[in-house]
């Protein structure tokens, strides 16, 4: 990934260059959920791919750098170590968990479902568009298991 530069400019916006282009880009994650640094994909205002991230090591330090603060601004993606509970209401699911990050509470739409992404893992979307991630459901307390199997399509 020689070609591609990545950089904030004054604007506070991430910018790439590619050659002798020069786009301001935003991020977006592509799967595997469970490496986020991997397979990200950079796209213009028109959501054009201008290049795809294999994997952000490849980068150069301050590119990697830069990138890496765009993900982090781009959403968040707290990996689910426990479920305390689900409570359903009209649209609305309230979900109250432990992440790797400290607890949580947040909501899902009652038609969302957490999605399976790897072969033990799950991925839920809330509301505002922040992700959840359950790695390994073998890791989790049964309590926790039955709140995810509940919900589970």
């Amino acid at each position: 990934m020689r070609s591609l530069r990545l950089e904030r400019q004054i604007d506070g916006q991430l910018w790439a260059r590619t050659g002798d282009r020069e786009v301001r880009v935003k991020v977006h994650r592509c799967f595997p959920w469970s490496e986020p640094g991997r397979f990200v994909s950079l796209r213009d205002a028109e959501d054009e791919e201008v290049a795809l991230v294999r994997d952000a090591g490849e980068l150069d330090a301050s590119s990697r750098a830069a990138l890496e603060d765009a993900l982090a601004e781009a959403g968040f993606v707290l990996e689910v170590t426990r479920i305390h509970a689900v409570e359903e209401e009209v649209e609305i699911r309230y979900w109250r968990v432990e992440t790797r990050q400290g607890p949580r509470s947040f909501q899902t739409r009652r038609d969302d479902w957490p999605r399976e992404v790897s072969a033990a893992g799950f991925l839920i979307r809330d509301v505002s568009g922040d992700l959840y991630y359950v790695r390994d459901t073998g890791a989790l307390d049964r309590e926790s298991r039955e709140w995810l199997w509940a919900y589970v399509e």
